[in-house]
């Protein structure tokens, strides 16, 4: 029986693995695979030549900033001048067009006001004119009460007038 005891306890013990062995097998059980590889391989060929093309830029822009300096310092007389004046021209003709875009869209919401459309915001402007309105008739209502109050005040403050 003792030595049935032994031989199952013997059995079921795995056998001991060595680092080596268990390194590997997590390796092994980690790698990628060959889609994963093409894609890898294919992000380092890309981002090689994306880093080789913003060299290329960068040394280009350099040099022709060496190269053309002095040409733009001896004609910045020239330039200046003409780049307000371009700038001016077109910040007045995006802001005009700008303008008429902001009066065609009022003009529009004005229009769908008056038909009855009621577009968005008009709740707001209707809610804003009664309001106005009934301020206005308070304030009417008030001067009528205190109107005679403040003419009879006249009236006994100089009793010839």
């Amino acid at each position: 029986m003792a030595e049935r005891n032994l031989i199952s306890a013997q059995t079921q013990r795995a056998p001991p693995r060595s680092i080596t062995t268990t390194f590997l097998r997590k390796l092994h059980d980690h790698a990628p695979n060959s889609t994963h590889l093409a894609g890898l391989l294919t992000l380092m060929v890309t981002g090689a030549i994306f880093l080789l093309l913003t060299g290329l830029t960068v040394a280009g822009t350099v040099l022709a900033l060496i190269f053309f300096s002095p040409l733009i310092i001896v004609s910045s007389p020239i330039w200046v001048p003409l780049g307000t004046i371009f700038f001016l021209v077109v910040a007045t003709f995006l802001s005009m067009v700008g303008f008429g875009v902001v009066a065609v869209a009022l003009l529009s919401w004005i229009y769908r006001y008056f038909r009855g459309l009621h577009p968005p915001g008009s709740d707001r402007v209707d809610y804003a004119r009664n309001r106005i309105y009934d301020t206005a008739s308070h304030v009417k209502d008030y001067a009528r009460e205190y109107g005679g109050y403040l003419q009879s005040k006249v009236k006994d403050a100089a009793p010839g007038a």
